[in-house]
């Protein structure tokens, strides 16, 4: 969970006990000058982001296996595994749908459907890997941990207890998620590249690589524009696929799950100073005590 000034990180460790880790985020970054230039902020706080989710699944790691070895990870390992998944996800998502069509060019005769067409194979390529790994168990239990996390925060902002019960009651979907921010990428990009034509391949595999950073601002901005504008009918409808494609990401929660999600945003409330009861039942992270 993450606030404006602080993150914490929940994790539920084998001898049942809750585990959290807490970090000051960056002042610079969330409340300084960067954090108020449209565009350079979405990007900034966007690999942020990546780095403090990695840090988050190292750390998630460390718990698990503190009981049978010393591992410690974190760092310059954090920050090349975010290197390679953003190199791997390009090459994936971007890369790939332009060669497809690089090989059908022959018999598009318009510059727009050939864009078009490389925008439909991109939606495929991301729903189908979505699908895809929503198959895998241990990623059902992932989507669900996320589940709990939405579940979370909007029983906190819609003004209902932290306690297990009410969160349950609440839906799994926010319009804040970054699903939908993916989504918003993968539309965006086919309006960005319909404006560059259809140039020589190297030049358009080259265009696809250097413009997801610009790409990435502009999704960030509608995300920021809309999420404070979700009483207006046309915002709620503009929103609604990235709402929908959340079914996708996350999975009903247990208990227990609900149980780590409200440890998490309950420190943050503490450390943010909008709550002053501390999580019960938890321990900070130290493994020669656990």
């Amino acid at each position: 969970m993450r606030g404006s000034r602080h993150m914490a990180i929940a994790v539920r460790h084998p001898n049942g006990q809750i585990v959290l880790e807490t970090e000051p985020l960056s002042s610079t970054l969330y409340s300084g000058l960067i954090s108020k230039l449209p565009f350079v902020r979405g990007l900034t706080m966007l690999w942020d982001a990546l780095g403090l989710g990695m840090k988050g699944l190292f750390f998630s790691a460390d718990v698990a296996l503190a009981e049978e070895e010393d591992v410690e990870m974190g760092g310059a390992v954090t920050w090349i595994t975010v290197a390679v998944s953003l190199v791997f996800a390009i090459g994936i998502f971007f890369v790939a749908p332009l060669l497809i069509v690089g090989f059908l060019d022959r018999y598009i005769t318009s510059d727009l459907l050939s864009n078009l067409t490389e925008g439909a194979v991109r939606m495929i390529f991301f729903l189908v890997y979505l699908l895809i790994i929503g198959l895998i168990p241990e990623i059902r239990r992932v989507f669900a941990y996320h589940g709990a996390e939405h579940k979370t925060i909007n029983a906190y902002e819609a003004g209902y207890p932290l306690d297990v019960d009410s969160v349950q009651t609440r839906t799994t979907l926010h319009p804040r998620c970054g699903t939908g921010f993916l989504l918003i990428v993968i539309v965006l990009s086919v309006f960005v590249f319909a404006l560059l034509g259809r140039p020589w391949l190297p030049i358009r595999i080259l265009s696809r690589i250097l413009l997801v950073p610009v790409i990435a601002m502009l999704a960030y901005e509608f995300i920021k524009f809309s999420a404070a504008r979700m009483d207006n009918p046309l915002i709620r409808l503009l929103v609604l696929p990235g709402l929908k494609l959340q079914y996708l990401t996350t999975r009903e929660p247990d208990d227990d799950m609900i149980e780590v999600a409200i440890a998490a945003l309950q420190r943050v409330l503490v450390l943010e100073g909008l709550a002053e009861e501390e999580p019960k039942e938890t321990i900070s992270w130290a493994p020669q005590q656990v």
